[in-house]
């Protein structure tokens, strides 16, 4: 399975009163893990285009456990679910520790259309893009 792996660290104000990390920043935070791979490897293997544009036109959350900012770091595994010709779906797991047994507490998708900022438009997956994110597809080996 093609799994991309990253890091992110809660920081203590994105608690809200009742002591969990609150909605916009999980969203946020997996915004972080997102960008880990769709700029930074993307880049490494050729896909920068990714990083010049991509929106979010579709955003799930799943929320199975509270997430605590305790100065440890959270595990993101994302790996891709579906490329179309003009947008692709992410899935997401957030576990509440660094490694990969720790529990799950938040599941997500987002659905990616990458974005001409010249434009204005949507544009189709390249070649290339397509080649990167079919490493990260769900069965894929992430090479």
């Amino acid at each position: 399975m093609g799994v991309f792996v990253a890091e992110v660290r809660p920081r203590w104000s994105d608690m809200d009163l009742f002591g969990h990390v609150n909605h916009a920043n999980t969203v946020t935070l997996l915004e972080e893990a997102r960008v880990d791979l769709l700029f930074h490897e993307a880049a490494l293997r050729g896909a920068d285009d990714l990083a010049r544009g991509v929106v979010v036109a579709k955003l799930v959350v799943d929320y199975r456990a509270p997430l605590y900012a305790n100065g440890g770091v959270l595990r993101i595994e994302m790996s891709v679910r579906e490329i179309r010709a003009a947008y692709f779906v992410l899935d997401y797991a957030v576990r509440s520790g660094p490694s990969e047994v720790d529990p799950v507490a938040v599941t997500a998708s987002t659905t990616l259309a990458p974005y001409d900022l010249k434009s204005g438009k949507p544009r189709r997956i390249t070649d290339t893009e397509r080649d990167f994110l079919a490493a990260w597809h769900s069965g894929g080996n992430g090479g």
